[in-house]
């Protein structure tokens, strides 16, 4: 067998190895996705949302603005509703979503969260309104627990630990966003303030490779503070907060 013979066997020998690691991790993933099936007490959770992180009284406001690609401002502006939905016999709060680009409404979501009583906040589903020109286009995104096989997940845990890793939801081919802790003790500065003790989480899903952004919480606020897009490079900070 000639050199450039032996060289061509070592490199199919090689792809076929990497071909077969993906192959596995894809087998892996699958494996525990089709696992994953958490066990829902109603009566172990309730609507009101204390997480050091992201506590959510009923009426609480926030704002964000930053920068898209392409230089779009984008604004999104949260409320925190009285009214309750009840998921598979779970009393969540709304967590009313407002996203706008350039002064345009381009999406509604309202979230549906409830708090366990180890203090991990839940994710039961979303309803999600997506706009185009001010008019009503799909609603893309959505999810309930309990409904044609989708499940809760974790929004945010109350003991944060690096390299934890979790399921913010799971509904096949449509919401899999996934949440890794990354740091905790951190300081993070913004045009509104500067806060300590915050944790930094990495959230990304496997439906969207381009999806994938930091997020920085705070126990100062009890909220997000910070995104970062890790594609593009853009911010959006917390511009406003009104807590009752």
């Amino acid at each position: 067998m000639n050199s450039k013979t032996k060289m061509l066997g070592g490199v199919i020998v090689l792809l076929l190895i990497v071909a077969g690691g993906a192959l596995l991790l894809v087998n892996n993933l699958q494996h525990q996705a089709s696992d994953y099936n958490p066990q829902i007490k109603p009566a172990d959770f309730t609507a009101k949302i204390t997480n050091k992180y992201f506590a959510l009284p009923v009426g609480k406001k926030m704002t964000y603005e930053g920068t898209a690609q392409g230089g779009a401002t984008e604004r999104v502006e949260i409320e925190i509703l009285a009214e309750r939905k009840i998921i598979e016999g779970v009393e969540t709060a709304i967590y009313l979503d407002r996203e706008y680009k350039n002064g345009q409404l381009v999406e509604e979501t309202r979230d549906y969260l409830a708090q366990h009583k180890n203090g991990d906040v839940w994710y039961f589903g979303e309803d999600v309104n997506n706009f185009l020109n001010g008019v009503l286009l799909s609603h893309s995104g959505s999810f309930i627990h309990g409904q044609d096989g989708a499940r809760a997940g974790i929004w945010m845990k109350a003991e944060q630990r690096v390299n934890d890793s979790y399921r913010q939801e799971y509904y096949v081919g449509k919401a899999e966003d996934m949440r890794d802790t990354v740091a905790t003790g951190l300081t993070v500065a913004t045009k509104l303030g500067t806060y300590s003790d915050c944790v930094k989480v990495y959230d990304w899903t496997p439906l969207e490779k381009k999806s994938r952004e930091h997020k920085y919480y705070c126990p100062k606020v009890s909220s997000l503070v910070l995104t970062e897009d890790l594609e593009t490079g853009s911010r959006s900070e917390l511009t406003n907060i009104v807590v009752p």
